[in-house]
């Protein structure tokens, strides 16, 4: 006897619980999955740009939490220098947060609204038959159960395993690695910087500073070997990009007075390579795909206003059906309600492109 809900949402990022509560505020008796325990580790730059905080007084009608927040608080744009080594200076009002404390905040928003949250459980697997998709999932110390759905809302991002079961292909990956360190250096706290410059990494290179911690960042495409639900040492890709990470901290160093005393923790994460023209997919079937499970990313790694936007548009196109019997109506909906938010994505990547040689093919 599995236990019915109208929609399973799975992750408990920006996306997935935008989604849930946006449904459950809206009526609808829907799960929320996450296969870590909240709150949880999320490796990201943790800048929240102009748009994620009004999307977060739109979408959550409040102010995010002073206790989501570091130091320092206010952030005030993003610093890149191009391939050439040109600066480009973009002013902006943002805030600087720890995505384990938002993320468990917007999380704990979709359970007032209404969601039932089951975190540490992973989702193995799904079979959808006519009308239902059937979810089996598996919690550490317990056998697998399940729950089905009319319909299931996959926001994993790029690390989660149902999609890749679902395409039967592996996508193509950004490995990204990011150090914090106690220590400092003369560039302004209150930016976000982005290094393009081929010889720092094989995509981009960043640094910005959390509680006074100067945090120095690279990445690269991944190696096509990579074919797990978890980040993994492979060893070409291992040495390249620590032999990309000791150049740039050799620049920093020599360049903004970055000094260092002591290591404080390593990151290593997982993105999806964004190809020319952005494609997007919206779905299999009763699975419709949200952030970037579903290909939305802008730029530097920037995801969660573009997972929350994507979240709240197929939670609207499942409201504005009000049933699940017509699916293709709700990925009608879904198009048109996305469709700005993929403009803007394809405006961001085509901007990237002008300004540096290494994303000239996002020029397209």
């Amino acid at each position: 006897m599995f236990k019915k809900y109208d929609v399973i949402v799975i992750g408990a990022g920006p996306a997935g619980c935008t989604a849930a509560k946006r449904l459950a505020e809206n009526g609808f008796h829907v799960l929320l999955v996450e296969k870590l325990k909240l709150p949880r580790e999320k490796s990201c730059s943790g800048i929240l740009i102009q748009k994620s905080m009004t999307l977060v007084k739109q979408y959550y009608g409040k102010d995010i939490p002073l206790s989501a927040m570091c130091t320092p608080i206010e952030n005030r744009g993003m610093i890149f220098t191009d391939s050439h080594g040109k600066e480009f200076r973009f002013e902006q009002e943002g805030r600087n947060i720890w995505r384990s404390v938002f993320d468990h905040w917007l999380a704990q928003q979709a359970v007032m609204a209404g969601a039932a949250l089951l975190d540490d459980t992973m989702v193995t697997g799904c079979i959808e038959s006519p009308g239902l998709v059937t979810v089996t999932m598996h919690k550490e110390g317990t056998s697998s159960f399940g729950a089905a759905a009319e319909c299931v809302i996959d926001c994993e991002g790029v690390v989660g395993r149902l999609k890749r079961q679902l395409m039967k292909i592996e996508p193509s990956y950004i490995k990204t690695y990011q150090v914090f360190y106690e220590g400092i250096s003369s560039l302004d706290p209150h930016y976000f910087y982005a290094y393009l410059q081929p010889e720092f990494s094989g995509y981009d290179a960043w640094f910005n500073v959390k509680d006074d911690m100067p945090v120095l960042g690279v990445s690269m495409p991944a190696a096509d070997s990579v074919k797990t639900d978890s980040v993994i040492r492979t060893g070409a890709d291992e040495a390249a990009i620590c032999a990309y990470y000791q150049r740039f901290l050799s620049y920093m160093k020599e360049n903004h007075g970055l000094c260092l005393k002591k290591k404080i923790r390593e990151e290593r994460w997982l993105m999806p390579q964004i190809k020319p023209g952005c494609p997007i997919d919206l779905g299999r079937g009763r699975v419709f795909f949200a952030g970037e499970a579903a290909g939305f990313l802008n730029p530097m790694g920037e995801g969660i206003s573009a997972g929350m936007e994507s979240g709240a548009c197929i939670a609207d196109a499942i409201i504005q059906t009000h049933h699940f019997k017509e699916i293709d109506k709700i990925y009608e909906f879904y198009e048109k309600n996305s469709a700005a938010l993929h403009q803007y994505m394809q405006r961001q990547w085509r901007f990237l492109g002008e300004i540096s040689s290494a994303f000239s093919c996002m020029k397209q």
